[in-house]
């Protein structure tokens, strides 16, 4: 099968977020406009990664609040979209964020990791971290989802 063959809902959250992995399903747009990398993990506990570069700063010359809030959006998100069933999808109902140092290239590799603190029938509670190439902690979210059928 061709990676647009490949039928994701079939799949529970998990296999399709594999198959994403292994190219036989395409990756989130969004990936590609900010440039994450290295997406992986486990079920209920998902990371991704990224360069910062210059494209990635807001005026006050370090990486925008906005791509570290996607970083931790993905990683929450896609650690509770790693325990649906065939069948299941979720939505984001809210993320609360903290940013507590300033990312700029010389950070180094940026890693969000995000896990599954609680999951429910209807709603499910992932948390996120970033930490920067010396492990130190730069951001922080908190994640409140809805699963529905």
């Amino acid at each position: 099968m061709t990676q647009t063959q490949v039928d994701p809902s079939a799949m529970d959250g998990y296999e399709q977020l594999q198959a994403m992995i292994d190219g036989r399903l395409p990756p989130p747009p969004i990936s590609e406009t900010i440039g994450l990398v290295n997406f992986g993990g486990e079920r209920g506990e998902i990371s991704v990664e990224l360069v910062p570069e210059l494209r990635h700063y807001n005026p006050l010359g370090t990486v925008h609040g906005g791509v570290l809030s996607t970083m931790l959006d993905t990683a929450a998100g896609c650690s509770v979209h790693s325990t649906l069933a065939v069948g299941e999808g979720y939505t984001s109902l809210d993320l609360t964020v903290k940013f507590l140092r300033p990312a700029t290239v010389d950070s180094g590799l940026l890693r969000a990791v995000g896990r599954v603190v609680h999951r429910g029938r209807r709603t499910a509670l992932a948390e996120a971290q970033v930490v920067d190439a010396r492990g130190r902690l730069v951001a922080h979210a908190t994640s409140s989802c809805m699963i529905f059928s």
